[in-house]
Parts: structure tokens; C-alpha cells; sequence
């Protein structure tokens, strides 16, 4: 198997990269909070998850230019709580000729244990304010926001932390493959 790698958001070290914007339900009358800070171990993206007045996600995002079209997905190293989470990408799809659609990629957790989690660009679903759509593709040349989502409808608090992201190019070299 061959594998390729690029580094995009580094969340330790001598120069980390600035953690990410949050976005809650509160702005459909939520009350959830989640936000991000970085820390020793990485971005730390942690809150309280609420289910009250109709609401049930906390979000980070950034706000990107990239071109991942030599890739077929992202590999993430994370530190997580025991909850599922999604990996969320918009890029130039729109629903209705207006607003932009949601690719995710949702992963397991283990609590209190570092791993390494990979989403497929081929695996994504599509979403617009968590209603399942079909029909759109996604744009892996014209990505243009990146984010990580709790929506897992149990309430309580909740930490993940990023050690990095990275996008990653893997080809199964036909000669290597087991008969």
C-alpha cells in the first residue's frame, strides 16, 4: 500500500495552529455551549451538549482554501470522551442553489485514549441543517470550511482533543495485494 501525507492544522508543539470558531445550536435557541482552546495536548474542543429548546450540537470550524484532490480522505489523532463525533467539510454544493450542504464523516471514541481515526472523501454523507440530502458532489479541490461536530442527541458535558489533521492519499499497489 502506498501512502501519501499532508499536514494541515497542527495543534502542538512550537507552533500550533489558532484553534477554531465555535458554532452552537444557540443560533436556532439552543443552549448548548462547545468552544475550543488550544492546550499542551492539542485543540481542545469541549462544552456542554444540550437538548433542551429543540437544540443538540456544538461545533468548531475553520474557514479554509484547499485543494485535497490528490487525496482520499483525513486521517485525525485524537483524544476523545467515549462519544461519536463528525467530521464535517462544505464546498462549493449547494442545496437549493443557496445554501451550502454538509459532507460528514462521523467517528467512534474511545474515552481517555489517543487514535488515530480516518474518514474517506468516498464515505461522506450529505446534510443541510441535519437533513439527509442526495445528489450533491463533493468539491475535494474547492473545500472551503472544515469542522468538528457533537450531535449525538445525549446531553452532558464532553471533550475531544485534536493532535493534528492530516489529508492522506492511499493506494493499493496491485502487485503488493495477497492473491
Amino acid at each position: 500500500m502506498h501512502t501519501e501525507i499532508n499536514a494541515l492544522f497542527k495543534f502542538t508543539g512550537a507552533d500550533p495552529y489558532p484553534a477554531w470558531l465555535a458554532i452552537n445550536d444557540t443560533v436556532m435557541g439552543g443552549v448548548s455551549k462547545g468552544g475550543a482552546q488550544l492546550t499542551e495536548d492539542g485543540m481542545d474542543f469541549s462544552g456542554d451538549l444540550s437538548l433542551e429548546n429543540k437544540g443538540g450540537f456544538a461545533s468548531i470550524y475553520k474557514r479554509v482554501d484547499l485543494d485535497l484532490s490528490n487525496y482520499s480522505g483525513i486521517r485525525l489523532k485524537v483524544l476523545g470522551d467515549g462519544r461519536s463525533y463528525q467530521l464535517r467539510f462544505e464546498s462549493d454544493a449547494l442545496h437549493r442553489q443557496r445554501w451550502p450542504v454538509s459532507f460528514s464523516g462521523d467517528f467512534e471514541t474511545v474515552d481517555g485514549e489517543w487514535m488515530e481515526v480516518f474518514i474517506a472523501f468516498s464515505e461522506l454523507s450529505q446534510t443541510w441543517r441535519g437533513r439527509q440530502l442526495a445528489g450533491h458532489s463533493f468539491s475535494k479541490d474547492d473545500i472551503r470550511r472544515i469542522a468538528l461536530m457533537l450531535a449525538d442527541g445525549q446531553a452532558g458535558e464532553f471533550s475531544l482533543k485534536v493532535g493534528w489533521i492530516r489529508a492522506e492519499y492511499r493506494n493499493l499497489d496491485k502487485s503488493q495485494e495477497i492473491p
